[in-house]
């Protein structure tokens, strides 16, 4: 037998489940269970039904010890009592899994009795492998898994798979600096084969803790068919795509522009460029430079007019160590400043060679002097220029930072930025510095290693993307593919509108390397150019080479491309690939096209437009039918979570409490530059959970509290799906864990109520025998109404809401307290046990997906129904319908209840008024219309336990107000008396009654002598304004009774 202890405080964290090693015998692996319970091979399952140990507090004992009381201030964490206690309830948790586990083998959706026919199907965004997740992709994890448990109890066969994405950019940086910081090894002194061993490496230790991460959230995914996008399967499809796309002409190879990272020698998607705006001059130090460089200043530069020694164009940059670069200077064919010089040539000022003034109308005449320098090689719009007038681009930046050769030896090889100062003080020299002032600008950064962007002209792989835009922008508009919420579709037609072709080449060691060949020594045909072939493997690529040249393929030199694909490649297929394409698997066949894809909303674009431009054109079908777009968790600087950036917060850390020197442990563990090291670790702990970065250590001076998995859940799915950027604090959190409290002990009642031997009815059979049983299957029929209209149209904040209201408000507040009376009866009616088993088991099964931990535990502990097996568990349980409850549903009565709790309210308002703490006076209601009156009589005693009285009564209409009765007005026509003499001293309570009216009396007068503002700040201090006065109002009235009750007692020489 299980021993008395204290309750699950954490609601889920006394609840995290950890499984058996896979290929254990009792885990699904090693006994070769069905796929659906390979999905349930996740701590979501606490207990089997055949193994229910009586649980604490849920059977009557007078012997028990009472719960210890949550509460929302800080404490610390981790005493060896602690840790003990938490290992040996994870043991018992583990040895309740695997029971649970031999119990239901062999179950599947499609064997459940609820099973639909349908299909549900969806993927994980497969989470960046460098490191844990953080609490965006709890948030992420939290709808899904909610969405996939509700589909699961529906009887729908779900599918939610699992997987991690190798994230080349992001683990090499991140493994790069961890080489480093533990071995002083750069990457360039190993070879590619050393280097990705140590990737590796790191993939097996951190891609692990990801797992036992989803595992502690409660993801139910489907654990067997998980996948890494650098595993066989995923290279296969990566392979098959590029050559598909090649042969059908949408891949091509060129020489373009491309965004570069120095530090990485790299190319860099855009979702890597980060624009950090700057007001003027600032100084920053990038990586490599020796020393800080000034950015946000406006250089000007006088360029003379060959010909004309006074005349001279100025031409304002922000970027000197360019100047090198520059073919031409360009004005507007409108400015009247410079019509007399179109045609004329100007003199280089650092190399003193001629170039050309030209006309452009993309030159703004009004911004700065109307002249810009035109750089072809090292900008986006001036390679745009420079091809509409035919310049040649000269590049001098080379991939490492430094200068390049045309820049002349005194350039050659240093630094930009420092050949940045030395330009600058050479201009100053030769007299034709003409300006220095400070410049709004936006500098563009790489998030990955913090350098400044460079756009360097590269030889790259690229993937035409109009076509396939065109489709995926038009699936929008004919609504085949759903965008929710819709105010995003305004961005996706305009990005598709505007969308260029995609560079995929990165100049990595870590990543699918690209399945295209040099053919050496040959040229192209045509051009001169290279001659490359694509092939899925070096033998096909030798046979497509030899059917170039002409050439036997046994005599041809074949180098396969050293650049790996960018991520988003094969992220972009991996709706598809993880369901085993290019083969025809039963996977692909059932699941594919997915039914719903829910992601960030940060990944839009980069991610869910590129899934459905190659998914269509791959597959011949969209990926998905249905985008769900969530908030975002951002930090205190407003960036993402992301784990090269160091700015993350670990779910379990919530879920099970930490305390502050572990928390800090973790920053100099990790990868964080020293500056942005020493700003955490100064900083941490907070009260707000995703801004570790700029947290106060005093409000948590022990960390953060243990919150419990549950708790976590529901806040987070507390905000929605289609809300703004979440800030989510643990306070909030806290309030989630007192709420589980609160249903934990509503068990209690509900089962010490029931008693032993308690034979549940069939819901149908359950018929109502009093009105306000009749009112809380009402009040349960509306809330599985309202989260079955939350879940279908995926608004989470709903259901939660709708729990939230019942358990708290509707179940506990209300109708536990108005059946006490009933169920103290002997003997007991029948009737409120019955529905007090109904709210339990039909309401835990609505908090399941949700709040899976606490609805399991509590579920497994409720007698079964007669007839039929009983579910293994309240996962794969019937959801409530809203249709199968439909005969509960009473509005009219649940609106006369309400006027019911406004005469509770009034009682209330009395007994606190005149400080009855324990009384429980005699009360009498009287209204002047008779359906009032009839509506009253029925729920009387429903209203004297709620409103903590004595016997209540009604009053006829006429009948004079018996005399020194306390009175209130609940409405118009109906008032309310409570008899207060013998229970209450009036001269001992008006000097109380004196002091609360000074006491309010003082707050009104502060508050009315503010100075008045506008909106809503000044509707709430009205607001205030009202509230203070009628309470002054209540205490005069109830000083004014006492006073009459002195009046009329009689002396003591009349007694």
């Amino acid at each position: 037998m299980r021993r008395a202890g204290p309750a699950p405080t954490a609601a889920g964290s006394g609840l995290v489940f950890v499984p058996p090693a896979a290929g254990h015998p009792g885990t699904a692996a090693g006994r070769g269970i069905s796929p659906f319970l390979q999905t349930l091979r996740m701590p979501h399952f606490p207990l089997a039904t055949f193994l229910r140990p009586p649980l604490w507090g849920l059977r009557p004992s007078r012997s028990l010890p009472r719960p210890r009381r949550l509460s929302a201030q800080s404490e610390p964490h981790g005493s060896p009592i602690t840790r003990r206690n938490r290992e040996a309830k994870r043991k018992r948790l583990r040895e309740k899994q695997a029971a649970l586990q031999a119990g239901i083998a062999g179950e599947s959706e499609a064997q459940l009795p609820q099973a639909t026919g349908e299909t549900f199907s969806m993927c994980i965004p497969p989470p960046n492998v460098t490191g844990a997740l953080h609490l965006g992709h709890a948030l992420t994890v939290a709808i899904q898994d909610a969405l996939v448990r509700w589909h699961r109890m529906r009887g729908d066969q779900v599918l939610w798979v699992p997987g991690s994405d190798h994230a080349g950019i992001a683990t090499q940086a991140v493994v790069e600096k961890q080489l480093w910081k533990e071995r002083g090894v750069r990457r360039h002194e190993l070879s590619r084969e050393e280097f990705l061993r140590a990737v590796w490496q790191w993939k097996d230790a951190k891609g692990g803790e990801i797992c036992e991460q989803l595992r502690a959230l409660g993801c139910s995914l489907d654990w067997g068919r998980e996948c890494f996008t650098m595993d066989v399967g995923s290279s296969v499809a990566v392979t098959e795509a590029f050559v598909r796309l090649y042969n059908e002409g949408l891949l091509y190879r060129s020489r373009q522009l491309v965004s570069w990272s120095c530090a990485l020698r790299s190319a860099i998607s855009d979702v890597e460029v980060q624009s950090r705006p700057l007001a003027g001059r600032t100084e920053l130090q990038p990586p490599g430079c020796p020393s800080p460089v000034s950015f946000g200043l406006l250089i000007s530069v006088a360029f003379p007019v060959d010909g004309e020694p006074d005349a001279e164009v100025v031409v304002g940059t922000t970027r000197p160590e360019t100047l090198p670069g520059d073919v031409a200077v360009a004005v507007h064919p409108d400015d009247p400043r410079y019509s007399h010089l179109h045609g004329r040539q100007l003199r280089h000022p650092l190399t003193g060679q001629l170039l050309p003034l030209i006309t452009d109308t993309a030159v703004q005449p009004h911004e700065g002097t109307g002249a810009v320098k035109v750089t072809p090689a090292h900008s986006p719009a001036d390679a745009e220029m420079g091809a509409r007038h035919g310049l040649s681009p000269l590049s001098v930046i080379e991939e490492d930072g430094t200068m390049a050769s045309p820049c002349g030896d005194w350039l050659q090889g240093i630094h930009r930025f420092v050949a940045r100062e030395k330009i600058v003080l050479a201009l100053r020299e030769q007299g034709l510095l003409r300006g220095l002032q400070d410049h709004p600008m936006v500098l563009p950064v790489c998030s990955r290693s913090g350098d400044v962007v460079e756009y360097l002209l590269k030889s790259q792989w690229f993937v035409r993307c109009q076509e396939m835009g065109d489709r995926a922008a038009q699936a929008v508009v004919s609504g085949a593919l759903e965008l929710c919420p819709s105010s995003h579709q305004k961005s996706w037609q305009h990005w598709f509108a505007h969308i260029g072709d995609w560079c995929i080449s990165r100049q990595l060691w870590w990543g699918h390397q690209i399945p295209a060949y040099l053919v050496v020594g040959e040229p192209s045909e045509g051009d001169g150019e290279e001659c490359w072939v694509v092939g899925r493997s070096e033998a096909e690529a030798r046979q497509a080479a030899a059917a170039l040249t002409g050439k036997p393929g046994a005599e041809l030199t074949l180098e396969r491309d050293a650049d790996v694909l960018d991520t988003w490649f094969s992220s972009a297929l991996f709706p598809f690939s993880a369901l085993g394409w290019p083969r025809e698997t039963s996977d692909l066949a059932r699941f594919y096209p997915l039914s719903l894809l829910e992601t960030g909303s940060d990944l839009l674009l980069f991610w869910v437009g590129r899934m459905v431009m190659l998914g269509t054109q791959l597959t011949g079908q969209l990926p998905f039918s249905k985008v769900l777009l969530h908030s975002m968790v951002r930090d205190g600087q407003g960036r993402k979570m992301s784990k090269s950036l160091g700015n993350v917060l670990d779910p379990r850390d919530v879920i099970h409490g930490v305390e502050l020197q572990e928390l800090q442990a973790k920053l100099t563990t990790g990868n964080l530059d020293p500056a942005e090291l020493a700003i955490a670790a100064a900083a941490q702990p907070c009260r707000h959970l995703p801004l570790p970065p700029r947290l106060q250590k005093k409000n948590f001076p022990h960390g953060i509290p243990e919150c419990g998995t549950d708790a976590l859940r529901f806040a987070l799915c507390s905000h929605g799906a289609q809300g703004r950027d979440l800030h989510l604090s643990v306070p909030e959190v806290l309030g989630c864990r007192r709420f589980c409290n609160k249903i934990w002990n509503a068990l209690r009642f509900i089962l010490r109520a029931l008693g032993e031997g308690f034979v549940p009815h069939p819901s149908e059979e359950l018929c109502p025998s009093s009105p306000v049983d009749a009112w809380i299957l009402s009040r349960l029929a509306l809330a599985a109404q309202e989260c079955e209209r939350g879940f279908v149209t995926q608004e989470l904040s709903l259901v939660t809401h709708t729990l939230h209201h019942f358990w708290l408000h509707s179940l506990c507040d209300i109708y536990l307290e108005a059946v006490k009376p009933a169920l103290a009866r002997v003997p007991c009616p029948q009737g409120p046990p019955q529905v007090l088993f109904s709210c339990a088991d039909i309401g835990l099964r609505l908090l399941a997906p949700v709040m899976p931990f606490l609805a399991e535990e509590l579920w497994q502990r409720l007698p079964r129904r007669p007839g039929g097996p009983p579910a293994p568990s309240v996962c794969v349980a019937p959801y409530p319908s809203a249709r199968s409850l439909e005969h509960w549903r009473q509005p009219e009565l649940e609106w006369g209840f309400c006027r019911v709790q406004e005469a509770v309210q009034v009682l209330r308002a009395l007994r606190a008024t005149y400080q009855l703490t324990r009384a429980r006076p005699r009360v009498l209601l009287q209204s002047s219309e008779p359906e009032e009156q009839g509506l009253f009589q029925a729920f009387l005693e429903p209203l004297g336990a709620l409103g903590h009285c004595g016997a209540v009564g009604l009053l006829l209409p006429g009948t004079a107000a018996p005399s020194g009765w306390a009175q209130a007005s609940v409405s118009d026509t109906i008032r309310v008396y409570m008899e207060i003499q013998g229970l209450v001293d009036p001269q001992a309570q008006l000097p109380l009654l004196a002091a609360r009216r000074q006491k309010l009396q003082k707050q009104l007068d502060g508050l009315a002598a503010q100075t008045p503002s506008e909106g809503e700040a000044e509707t709430q201090r009205q607001q205030r304004l009202s509230s203070l006065q009628l309470e002054l109002s209540k205490l005069d009235q109830a000083a004014s009774h006492l006073r009459q009750l002195m009046d009329d007692a009689p002396s003591p020489g009349e007694r």
